[in-house]
């Protein structure tokens, strides 16, 4: 049974497992090999830890499995929009609803906002669709992010109107 609630500082160690496993499963073949090659689980747990919040994770058995972050948006071309800001959950937890109900949670957290964006890697197609599915569109805003040293991802924005 899945279990939702909001994080706290002690799910560091399992939110970050689950943000650098999913990117492992999810982006492998989508973006330059560097970039993931760069990435550790110790980096993933830091940075879960120094951001538990605005957190839902999911939970089997008290074992993270997914999760979403959500704040306002920091897009200066935006006014009253929040973002989902991250949506990871395991590959062997994909399917069954799990992502669709941590969007919604993050989603309500932002309701006071007339519309909600994501950033989605462009080459993802799985994400663009399922992003499509909750009625976000794209706006044909895209920029291109550096990671470190070992390249850039280009990411596409998608907007929901809300309101």
């Amino acid at each position: 049974m899945i279990t939702y609630r909001l994080a706290t500082e002690d799910d560091a160690e399992g939110k970050g497992y689950v943000h650098y496993q999913s990117w492992m499963e999810t982006y492998t073949g989508l973006m330059d090999q560097q970039i993931l090659d760069s990435r550790t689980l110790e980096k993933c747990v830091r940075l879960a830890r120094n951001f538990p919040e605005n957190t839902w994770i999911a939970l089997e058995q008290d074992k993270v499995v997914g999760f979403s972050c959500y704040m306002a948006s920091g897009d200066q071309d935006l006014t009253d929009t929040g973002e989902v800001r991250a949506l990871y959950v395991l590959k062997t937890h994909q399917k069954m609803g799990i992502g669709k109900t941590l969007m919604r949670y993050a989603m309500d957290a932002l309701h006071q906002y007339q519309d909600i964006s994501v950033w989605v890697l462009s080459t993802n197609s799985n994400a663009i669709d399922f992003y499509q599915r909750l009625g976000f569109e794209s706006d044909g805003i895209a920029k291109d992010v550096q990671i470190g040293n070992f390249g850039t991802i280009h990411e596409i924005r998608m907007i929901k109107h809300i309101k």
